[in-house]
């Protein structure tokens, strides 16, 4: 790996903590709900019929360009409009860096436009008429909160489709268009909240679908939000949302929990007011008129501060409200890949990370540095961030278990292919996600280094995906399994449950990782002690 990948993905890791039906189905049929397609803001004609019977409408929007006076408010209401309006053609990306000395995806040649309008939505549907009923999946990417689009090819949602849902892929602001905290907005704010706007955008796009995916054939009372990374943190924290209560029925959290990607506490308004007000003075626009006024890609050199405790949309630090049960009815799907941590290459020196385990676990730290030793460094980095985040996502679903709702939980421990040359990053961070889409010849996101064209050429590959992607469509329906599928049993304990392994033979782990998880669970309960006294 080179040096300048090695900053780019310490820079990444950065922005992410900060942040933070079977296989055998029938074929669907190919006639389709009648186009132009009647929503609450007017007619939309999407795309053409795709030889499997799906078609995309795209580029629809779901709320008001965020732009002008609307920056850093919540989302308004789309306007309405006459006549037919054309969805054949993807929205506008969201304001967002090329990829910080590496490829962003989601701004490759022959993308949409960036631009500060880009709240557009995305439906695949293979439905008949608007009676159906059929399961709804809508996505949010991952990208650090900082980069990423619902027009990606990766996000494709024809494959999924097929097997039976409504897909639904949407942008929502990033960076510090989205995520920006300034004391004169809570000002502003009826809720007397800052924030997390981008977070809302997520709320808008679930509200449209509830007013507007019959009309595509989904079922507005069976709705499935699925992300990885920090969409996976927004599906965790809208579970516990009250402004999400009863607007989807399902999760799926892939790599990131309600915390982030490492065990810490949420960060506030109050922690990250005074340091948009020093950004915003450094600028030479101190004042939120001012920030306004400047052009997007000059508000750009501000920094996005990640999901923050509002007060509003997220009235408390949800470790608490996870802990007490009081998260919405969701069912969960949740997981992480086996190399989470592989893709950072430049890690402490042995003393440094000796020094780092006391630091943060006290009188613990022998028995973290017995499990995670000092001398082999090297590995002993990635891999306690990577059981970091199994644990926690496993946590998740052992607290949604708790309040009696469905709880399955995988590992992802398939090692895509590379090209000759590339070092491979394993099962790495968002490896997952071309099996999940069963999209497998499209760019990769990063860190996954895989090879399209190898993975895409791939029998176990393409078995997995088939598998994967099936899983992930018969969740939707109420569980994961189906005919001809091996058995994923569900999920009640981090201690005592299984995880489905998602590899070329997959089946429940036949170890879980008891030792290590009793100690990240101690120290999660001194975090929470820490927090009451607070």
């Amino acid at each position: 790996m080179t040096t300048a990948r090695r900053r780019a993905a310490g820079r990444f890791f950065a922005a992410l903590v900060t942040a933070v039906g079977s296989i055998a189905a029938a074929p669907p049929a190919h006639a389709q709900i009648e186009d132009p397609v009647q929503l609450d803001t007017g007619l939309i004609s999407g795309g053409p019929v795709s030889s499997t019977g799906i078609r995309v409408f795209r580029g629809i929007p779901f709320a008001a360009p965020p732009v002008g006076d609307l920056r850093w408010r919540p989302p308004r209401p789309a306007t309405s409009w006459d006549g037919v309006r054309a969805a054949d053609e993807f929205g506008n990306v969201c304001v967002q860096p090329p990829g910080m000395g590496r490829l962003n995806i989601a701004v490759l040649e022959g993308s949409p436009p960036v631009d500060e309008d880009c709240l557009y939505l995305n439906v695949w549907t293979g439905a008949e008429s608007p009676s159906e009923g059929r399961p709804v999946m809508v996505y949010a990417y991952g990208g650090a909160f900082t980069e990423g689009a619902g027009s990606v090819a990766l996000y494709d949602g024809t494959r999924l489709a097929e097997k039976g849902p409504v897909v639904v892929t949407l942008n929502y602001r990033l960076g510090p268009l989205g995520f920006y905290v300034h004391p004169d907005l809570a000002a502003e704010s009826e809720h007397g909240a800052v924030g997390n706007y981008g977070l809302m955008d997520v709320l808008a796009v679930l509200r449209w679908v509830q007013a507007n995916i019959a009309a595509f054939g989904g079922d507005p009372d069976n709705v499935t939000l699925f992300g990885q990374s920090a969409g996976a943190m927004m599906v965790a924290v809208l579970a516990a949302s009250p402004e999400a209560v009863g607007l989807f029925h399902r999760g799926i959290a892939q790599s990131a929990g309600w915390m982030g990607l490492t065990m810490t506490p949420m960060r506030t308004r109050a922690q990250t007011g005074q340091q948009g007000l020093e950004a915003a003075e450094a600028l030479g626009a101190p004042t939120v008129a001012e920030l306004r006024a400047l052009p997007a890609d000059e508000v750009s050199a501000l920094r996005g501060a990640g999901i923050i405790v509002d007060g509003w949309v997220i009235p408390e630090d949800l470790t608490i409200v996870f802990e007490e049960g009081r998260q919405n009815e969701v069912d969960i799907l949740v997981g992480s890949t086996r190399d989470e941590g592989s893709f950072f290459a430049e890690g402490p020196t042995a003393a440094e990370w000796a020094n780092q385990v006391r630091s943060r676990w006290g009188d613990l730290a022998e028995e973290v540095l017995a499990l995670y030793p000092p001398e082999q460094v090297a590995e002993s980095f990635p891999e306690l961030f990577s059981d970091e985040l199994t644990w926690q996502m496993r946590l998740l679903g052992e607290r949604q278990a708790d309040t009696g709702n469905q709880a399955y939980a995988y590992s992802f421990a398939y090692t895509p292919p590379v090209d000759p040359g590339i070092p491979s990053l394993g099962a790495a961070h968002a490896a997952e996600i071309p099996y999940v889409f069963n999209n497998l010849g499209q760019p990769p996101l990063y860190p996954d280094n895989s090879s399209p064209e190898l993975a895409a050429a791939s029998g176990s590959g393409q078995a997995l995906a088939e598998l994967m992607s099936s899983y992930w469509v018969n969740f939707a329906r109420g569980d994961p399994n189906g005919d001809g599928l091996p058995e994923w049993p569900a999920f009640h304990s981090l201690l005592d449950s299984p995880a489905m392994v998602l590899t070329e033979d997959a089946a429940p782990e036949a170890e879980i990782p008891i030792e290590k998880f009793t100690l990240f669970n101690t120290l999660y309960e001194r975090q929470l002690e820490t927090l009451a006294g607070n």
